[in-house]
C-alpha cells in the first residue's frame, strides 16, 4: 500500500491536477485536516526536483491561506467549530494556557510551531481565539511555513536524485520515520500546550 501511494504521488508530479491536490491538502492541513502536505510534497519533489520550488511556493501560499481560515475558526467560530476541533485533539483543557502565552511570545510561538511537525491547525485556531493581530499572524505564518517547505525544496532540489534512490530502497523505513515525526509532533503539542 505504501508503495502504491508513493508511486501515485511520484506519477502525479507530472499531472495537471497535482498542483490542485497539493494546494488543497496544504490549505486543509492548516485549518482542520490531520494529514500534513509533506505526504505529497516529498514524493512529488523527489520525482521533479526542479519543480520543488514551485511545490514549496504552492504549499506556503495554500498553507497560509488555510491558516487564515483556521484563524477565522478560532476568532469567529471557536464556541462551536473551533472548540470541537481543539477537543477532537484532546487539547480543550490546555487552550487557555496556550492562549496566555500569546501575550508575551505570540510571534515566536507561531514561527516555532509552524516550522515543526506540531499540527499547525492548533496554532492557527488558537491564534484567532487569542485575538492575535491578523497581519502579524500572516507574516509569521509566511516565515514559518515558507521556511519549512523551502527547506524541503532546497534539499530535494540539490540532492533529490540521491535522496530518491535512498527513499525508494527503504520506503518503509522512511515512511515510519515520517509517521514517528508526526506522532512526536502531536505528543509535543500535548505537552507544550
Amino acid at each position: 500500500m505504501l508503495r502504491r501511494i508513493y508511486d501515485w504521488c511520484v506519477a502525479a508530479a507530472d499531472k495537471p491536477y497535482a498542483l490542485w491536490v497539493l494546494g488543497a491538502v496544504s490549505f486543509a492541513e492548516s485549518s482542520f485536516f490531520p494529514v500534513p502536505p509533506d505526504i505529497m510534497l516529498l514524493p512529488m519533489s523527489l520525482a521533479r526536483p526542479k519543480r520543488a520550488w514551485l511545490f514549496a511556493t504552492l504549499c506556503t501560499a495554500a498553507s497560509v491561506a488555510g491558516g487564515v481560515l483556521g484563524y477565522a475558526i478560532g476568532a469567529v467560530l471557536y464556541d462551536s467549530v473551533g472548540h470541537w476541533l481543539i477537543n477532537l485533539y484532546g487539547l480543550g483543557d490546555k487552550v487557555e494556557a496556550f492562549r496566555a502565552g500569546y501575550a508575551e511570545w505570540g510571534a515566536w510561538i507561531i514561527i516555532g510551531k509552524g516550522l515543526t511537525p506540531i499540527p499547525y491547525k492548533l496554532v492557527t485556531i488558537t491564534s484567532g481565539f487569542a485575538g492575535y493581530n491578523i497581519w502579524l499572524f500572516v507574516m509569521c505564518s509566511i516565515i514559518a511555513r515558507g521556511g519549512r517547505f523551502f527547506a524541503v525544496a532546497v534539499l530535494l532540489n540539490r540532492y533529490g536524485d540521491t535522496i530518491r534512490a535512498e527513499v525508494e530502497k527503504r520506503l518503509g523505513l522512511w515512511v515510519a520515520v515520517l509517521v514517528i515525526a508526526l506522532v512526536l509532533g502531536f505528543v509535543v503539542a500535548f505537552r507544550m500546550i
